[in-house]
């Protein structure tokens, strides 16, 4: 490099062995010093020379590379450290500030508030965090989210003491902050490189603003129930005594926020109220309305399970029925739960009951169909019973499948593939009894043997048919032929004599008519 060229770095070094590595150069010679002293020195050619005298002296080595090594670095090797290199003439400086680093060994919150009041500023608590270089810098949060001093709702104050001993710093950090009506459930914490404190919550109290009084009891508000009216505050912490005014009655009423009104009576309806015993002003009512018992609505709802005959709604399972339900002759869809619902103005009156149709089930159809693809055959036994019946065939199958069970009704499918002739029995069974019903299955083989000879069978009928045909017309026509030759044979007997003309001509008519009968009968015998 040029003469009066220098190099000035500043390392930053965690507390552990240090290397520095140098410039390489051409030179005659390394010379290694710090402010306190020499360290060591390495002519050409030659191994390094430690000079140290100090701490330094069995700490200090010079690497293959040049590079100065510090074993067991402390904060007091934070100093600057300067290489000297002699080449030929020229003689060169590089010095090199070192930084010792050291994190911080924990973060905790110490002398926590007690409570945050609203709209009041408080000292929450106080972050420290110790044995640390440079001093760390500490970082309040918020439900994981920072906290930025503002000087007013939030103020923040920071401190760094060092340790005349060690050298190391410890940091404290005091958060002092005003509290609103959400921080009821926050979570603070505080942190500093990367390392956080455990969270802490408080307890956030405010005054109250507003009481809301309810009115607590079962069902409608009847005579002779009783009524429970509950005051509720949304201060904390809540007020704990509370005055009830009953009908213009003030009762106190301490220790508790409700008040129970017994027995009442239809003389108890009116206007009811509650407030904070040390400002009557923060007040809520209730109009409540005690309702007359109907004797005669609740004689016979009690009845209704035996007499079945006041309905004002029925509903089963669900389903609003259009008149009352009968059961002059129970089937499995009659099954279900029934209820009956009576109103009379806010009154409601409920009562139901569970029907449940039971029979022993009896199959109600077997049958048998060759499948799509011609390769196996498809039982179905169908059967009715409650309850849901077991179905059980007297041979395996290559798949089963059962509909789903609705109003008593189940349909069982199996598939098979007979390689001989079956008679194949269904059994379906419950706790009650149980049903067989049997179907006889041929192979499918002799299935096909069967088609084919059907096949057969109608085209041998099929020649017979036109055979018959085709005889009863060419006899037609012979007849035809004859009557013809005959009726010119006449004729021609009748021109060369001339006699019996008359005769003659009432025989032809006779044999045509005959002829002509002859030929209806054997073509009705053609269309048959």
């Amino acid at each position: 490099r040029p003469q009066g060229d220098f190099i000035f770095c500043i390392l930053y070094v965690y507390m552990s062995s240090l290397h520095l590595q140098w410039v390489h150069v051409l030179f005659n010679g390394f010379y290694t010093k710090t402010d306190d002293g020499d360290l060591l020195t390495q002519l050409k050619d030659q191994d390094a020379s430690v000079i140290a005298t100090d701490k330094y002296k069995d700490r200090v080595s010079m690497a293959e590379n040049s590079s100065l090594l510090i074993a067991a670095a402390t904060l007091k090797d934070e100093k600057t450290f300067t290489c000297m290199v002699v080449a030929g003439a020229d003689i060169s400086e590089y010095p090199v500030k070192l930084l010792i680093h050291k994190a911080p060994t924990g973060v905790e919150i110490t002398a926590l508030a007690t409570e945050l009041e609203i709209g009041k500023p408080t000292q929450l608590g106080q972050c420290s965090t110790s044995d640390a270089n440079p001093a760390a810098s500490i970082t309040w949060f918020k439900n994981k989210k920072p906290l930025v001093a503002d000087g007013k709702g939030i103020i923040i104050s920071s401190k760094v003491k060092v340790d005349e001993v060690t050298g190391l710093t410890t940091t404290s950090s005091i958060l002092q902050y005003t509290a609103e009506k959400g921080d009821t459930a926050a979570l603070f914490t505080c942190g500093a490189l990367n390392t956080l404190s455990s969270p802490v919550s408080f307890t956030v109290t405010y005054p109250t603003e507003r009481i809301s009084l309810h009115v607590i009891s079962k069902g409608p508000l009847m005579e002779g129930s009783n009524v429970t009216l509950k005051c509720k505050a949304d201060g904390n912490p809540p007020p704990t005594s509370f005055n009830f005014h009953i009908l213009g009655k003030l009762v106190k009423v301490e220790n508790s926020d409700s008040y129970t009104v017994t027995d009442v009576t239809r003389e108890s309806t009116g206007e009811y109220k509650c407030s904070i015993i040390d400002n009557a002003k923060m007040e809520d009512s209730k109009n409540i309305t005690i309702n007359c018992k109907s004797l005669f609505i609740y004689r016979y709802l009690d009845q209704w399970f035996k007499l079945l005959i006041i309905f004002v709604h029925s509903f089963q399972d669900n389903g609003k029925l259009d008149s009352r339900p009968t059961f002059d002759k129970l089937t499995y869809s009659d099954s279900g739960k029934y209820e009956v619902v009576v109103t009379m103005g806010p009154l409601v009156k409920k009562a139901s009951f569970e029907l449940v149709v039971e029979g022993v089930p009896v199959i109600r159809r077997v049958a048998k169909r060759r499948g799509e693809d011609g390769q196996h055959k498809v039982l179905t036994c169908e059967a009715e019973g409650s309850p849901k019946p077991t179905v059980a065939w007297s041979v395996n199958g290559t798949s089963a499948d059962e509909s789903p069970y609705v109003n008593g009704k189940i349909t069982h499918k199996l598939t098979i593939v007979p390689t001989v002739n079956l008679t194949v029995v269904c059994t379906v069974s419950n706790e009650l009894g149980q049903d067989t019903r049997t179907i006889n299955v041929s192979t499918l083989f002799e299935e096909v043997r069967m088609d084919k000879q059907d096949s057969s069978d109608e085209g041998d009928t099929t020649k017979l048919v036109v055979g018959v045909i085709v005889g009863l017309l060419l006899a037609t026509v012979v007849v035809g032929l004859a009557y013809w030759l005959y009726m010119k044979k006449s004729k021609q007997g009748s021109w060369k004599t001339g006699e019996k003309e008359d005769g003659s001509t009432e025989e032809s008519k006779k044999l045509e008519e005959k002829i002509e009968e002859k030929l209806e009968e054997n073509s009705q015998k053609v269309e048959v």
